[in-house]
């Protein structure tokens, strides 16, 4: 029994606040149970054979593709293949992520596409630990009662289920200038998700907050230079080939207004696809919180948090990076007699399948920059587009926009995207004489989008693989198809009306 009663403590600050057990959509009573799902069909014979023959004759085909052009090398070619398995097998079965990732690495090590240190020397990526501290913190905030303190404010000013999905966006978008890390905003929004989530209780609500949460924090990225590590690659290499660069505050001024207007449009599709009208009308009945002043773990866990936040927006002055902000702040966290939640708690707040993938598909990312595979595919894409033969400025604009946009689909990692492809639009600049500080923005916009599949994002994996069933590889999908042609209509407007006029002109 005392095994028993000390796993149960262990866990018990992943549930919600009580006074947010009574979150509940009118019409039913707080605290009541809701009904049990019925067990899902069980699968026939040809849905089975389906579910293994798809994957094998796709994974047959990029066998077959990879083996066609002779100007690969072989470790390029051992690259692609390894991404490509990947790629399909993330997309068309039910497979872990993190064994996929896992396995494709392994075997891309065998093919000869990478070392075996180069495996072993993933988990050692500031990535990795930078997530490891943001989940710790994320733990603190909802171990203390912080989460249920925001879940509040939110619950306050909303109504509706509707209105939920719009107050969610209205607190995302701010966190993209404060938190420069997408799977650190990612995380310090879990405690808000899980508490809304369980408390409304419904599939679709789930599924729509599921894919919300990740999908304001990756289209807000843009709103600031420090937003994702690839915008400080992207402004050096610019620097390093050009001697410009963009300022932080130019930057803001381009970024702001097109991160809150890609923000609002995604809040508005994800609830037309995934919520009926009836369900986003559903009135919330929401019990007033208790008040209360802050106890001497929550005031902690702000002040651990303001700095952090502070060191993260102001790297360039200290040089102390965001990886090693985030671990300092999670040994603080989980200091004895300092901190606010237990050693033991803070590492059980870590996703480690999580962490694994991560490591893992960053072997199979920097195999396709290392080996020359990345820029074989962009110098392949930009012939097959002749964006390098076109005088028309708005197709350049859209070609641009269509490539970096769809970037994310053969290099899963936002730093070997920025590191592969901005050299590339730095010649497509110099060769057609465009202005390289615009090429290089637009480019970035493009590259920030990375919503197809989960394994293209860390928070949309962080989302994908929580315990509750959240959204399928087909909903991020359907959700692609709308969004993807809405942001190149997006980045065209935004150019026309508002770029070219405060000194972005290609």
């Amino acid at each position: 029994m005392k095994g028993v009663r000390g796993r149960c403590d262990t866990y018990r600050f992943l549930m919600p606040s009580p006074e947010f057990l009574e979150l509940t959509p009118a019409g039913r009573p707080a605290g009541a149970t809701a009904p049990r799902p019925l067990p899902p069909p069980r699968r026939g014979v040809r849905q089975r054979l389906d579910g293994v023959v798809r994957p094998f004759a796709c994974v047959l085909v990029v066998v077959v593709l990879v083996q066609l052009p002779r100007s690969l090398e072989d470790d390029a070619r051992a690259a692609l293949l390894a991404f490509g398995v990947a790629v399909v097998l993330w997309s068309t079965t039910r497979l872990p992520a993190a064994w996929v990732a896992l396995a494709c690495a392994v075997g891309l090590v065998a093919l000869g596409g990478a070392e075996q240190e180069d495996l072993f020397a993933a988990l050692a990526a500031d990535v990795v630990w930078l997530m490891v501290g943001a989940f710790v913190l994320g733990g603190a905030i909802r171990a203390t009662g912080l989460a249920g303190r925001l879940t509040a404010v939110l619950g306050r000013r909303v109504r509706t289920v509707g209105g939920a999905t719009w107050a969610v966006t209205a607190m995302l978008v701010p966190l993209s200038l404060l938190i420069p890390s997408t799977s650190g905003r990612a995380a310090v929004m879990l405690p808000v998700h899980r508490a809304l989530t369980r408390a409304l209780d419904d599939r679709a609500v789930t599924r729509a907050l599921s894919l919300l949460v990740p999908v304001v924090v990756l289209v807000s990225t843009i709103c600031t230079l420090v937003g994702a590590g690839s915008h400080l690659i992207a402004v050096d290499l610019l620097d390093d080939a050009t001697g410009e660069s963009i300022s932080f505050a130019r930057w803001l001024v381009w970024g702001v207004p097109f991160g809150v207007a890609a923000s609002a449009i995604s809040c508005w599709v994800i609830g037309r696809l995934f919520l009926t009208a009836d369900l986003r009308r559903t009135p919330l009945s929401l019990p007033p919180a208790e008040r209360r002043p802050l106890d001497g773990a929550e005031q902690r866990t702000l002040l651990v948090t303001a700095v952090m936040v502070a060191l993260w927006s102001t790297e360039s002055v200290h040089g102390l990076e965001v990886a090693f902000v985030a671990l300092a702040g999670a040994v603080v966290l989980t200091a004895p007699g300092v901190g606010v939640l237990p050693w033991k708690e803070g590492v059980a707040a870590v996703s480690w399948n999580l962490v694994v993938f991560v490591g893992a598909a960053l072997v199979l990312g920097e195999a396709l920059v290392d080996t020359g595979a990345a820029a074989w595919l962009v110098e392949r894409l930009f012939t097959f587009s002749g964006i390098g033969r076109t005088e028309s400025v708005l197709l350049v604009l859209v070609v641009l926009a269509l490539l970096t946009l769809t970037s994310h689909l053969y290099m899963t990692s936002h730093a070997a995207r920025a590191a592969a492809l901005v050299p590339a639009v730095l010649s497509l600049a110099a060769s057609l004489d465009l202005d390289p500080v615009a090429v290089v923005f637009i480019g970035t916009v493009g590259m920030d989008y990375c919503l197809t599949l989960a394994v293209s994002s860390k928070a949309l994996l962080l989302y994908s693989e929580l315990e509750e069933e959240t959204f399928e590889p087909a909903d991020l999908m359907r959700l692609s198809a709308v969004l993807l042609p809405v942001h190149v209509v997006l980045i065209v407007v935004f150019y026309l009306g508002w770029w070219q006029w405060t000194g972005m002109a290609l």
